[in-house]
Parts: structure tokens; C-alpha cells; sequence
């Protein structure tokens, strides 16, 4: 099976504007995101997917593939399929790299590849286990459900599930919990079918994307993983990591 990894890096980020290019240590957050995604062995080409041509040039001179998006993408998994369409290049799955996680780990590709590459998986994506109430609880942190089949059940910003006996304190201790890291991958023909689904109402009230494809009779297959690198969303995150020794 072929599967390449595509990476959407929009320059217009309403918290970050230009945030591809910001520079960590002497590189780009982008060449430092093409960089690690290079490293993992199961995919046979990155390719940036951007909407900027400052981002395009950048990673060009680098030496590396990019191809210019429209502006008017709702998600990057929109991006993913226009950039596969005009780059040329043939493949029978594709990961959805996250463009502001500078540390993603190659090992993390390499097993949402390998989740993929089974008959049965259209959809796969990333779960960690979650040992601490304040990730727990915090809304921006996306919680998952994971089937005994190891599919995801329901997304959510929310602490899933709620347990009605137990005090929220004690939830860790009578349950196990897991936070949604936002790698994808997807069979090409799927990536096709879910970039025409119309929002849901489910994905407009937690304003995630996964729960369109899950309301629509999409199976979304999950990895544990045990990594969690950084993600820079605003520059106080990228003063952090700066100061992280990273």
C-alpha cells in the first residue's frame, strides 16, 4: 500500500498568523514538522499543502514538496484532498500531519500506517491515556471513547463518560479516559467521500470534524499511543517551548 503524508499549513491562524514560519531553534515550525515526518519509515512522500505562497517558496527552497490550496478550506482534511489532487501523485492512503506540532513523532506515523493499511480501516487516529483531572476537564482537550473493537465510539469536549456514582474526583480512579491526538489517516477513496459530507449537527455542536464522519456511518479505528508532543497554537505556546529545552 502507498501512503503518503500530507501536511496543511495555513498562514492565516486567527491566534497565530504566519505561525509556519515561526522559527524554533533555527528552523521553521514547518521544516521542523517535514523534518520529523520525514523520518517515519512507512510513508513514501511528505507534501505540504498550503494557501500562502511565502509557505510555499519557504519549503520549496528547503528542498521539499508543497502545492498551493484554496484560502476557503473549512479543515485541513479538505486541504489533504486538494493538495493530493494537484500534486500528482497516486496513493492509496494518506496521513494528515498536524502543521504546528514541530515534535511529531515518526513513530506516531508509522502506526497510524500501519493501522491503515488493514482491509477493514478506512478511518484511524490517535488516542493517549489520561492520568490528570485537569486534562480531564479541560474543554479544549478532546476526549474519546474507545469501543472493546478498538473503534471510536464519540468524541467529545467533554469528560466522557460521566459517571453518575462516583465524584468527579474519583473518576480516574473507576475509569479509564482517553485524550483524541489529532493525527488521521484515511483510505483515499474515504478521504474523497467525507470532504463532501455537509456538516452535522453533532460536529457544529462540539465544532469537531470526526463526529461528521461518525454521524454519517463512518468507522474511525484507534492507536494508544504513549507520546504527546507539543502543538503551537499561540505564541505564548511557542515561548514555552522555546524555554522547554526542546
Amino acid at each position: 500500500m502507498k501512503i503518503i503524508g500530507i501536511i496543511p499549513a495555513r498562514y492565516g491562524s486567527t491566534r497565530f498568523p504566519g505561525k509556519p514560519l515561526a522559527m524554533i531553534h533555527g528552523k521553521s515550525m514547518i521544516q521542523r514538522v517535514v523534518q520529523q515526518a520525514s523520518q517515519a519509515s512507512s510513508i513514501s512522500a511528505v507534501l505540504v499543502a498550503t494557501d500562502d505562497r511565502r509557505i510555499l517558496k519557504h519549503v520549496i527552497e528547503l528542498g521539499y514538496n508543497a502545492v498551493m490550496t484554496s484560502e476557503n478550506h473549512p479543515s485541513g482534511t479538505d486541504r489533504c484532498l486538494e493538495a493530493l489532487e494537484k500534486s500528482g501523485l497516486h496513493a492509496d492512503a494518506v496521513i494528515n500531519i498536524q502543521g504546528d506540532e514541530p515534535f511529531v513523532s515518526p513513530h506516531q506515523i508509522d502506526a497510524l500506517a500501519n493501522l491503515i493499511s488493514k482491509p477493514e480501516v478506512e478511518i484511524a487516529t490517535l488516542a493517549k491515556r489520561i492520568h490528570d483531572a485537569e486534562s480531564l476537564f479541560d474543554t479544549n482537550r478532546v476526549k474519546v471513547v474507545i469501543s472493546a473493537d478498538h473503534k471510536a465510539l464519540y468524541f467529545s469536549r467533554q469528560a466522557i463518560p460521566f459517571q453518575k456514582n462516583n465524584p468527579q474526583d474519583h473518576w480516574l480512579l473507576h475509569n479509564h479516559y482517553f485524550k483524541h491526538i489529532g493525527l488521521y489517516a484515511y483510505k483515499t477513496s474515504v478521504l474523497k467521500e467525507i470532504c463532501e459530507m455537509k456538516p452535522s449537527l453533532l460536529e457544529m455542536a462540539e465544532s469537531l470534524e470526526q463526529l461528521r464522519w461518525l454521524e454519517n456511518g463512518k468507522s474511525i479505528y484507534i492507536s494508544e499511543t504513549d507520546v504527546e508532543t507539543p502543538a503551537v497554537d499561540t505564541k505564548e505556546d511557542l515561548e514555552r517551548l522555546l524555554k522547554s529545552g526542546l
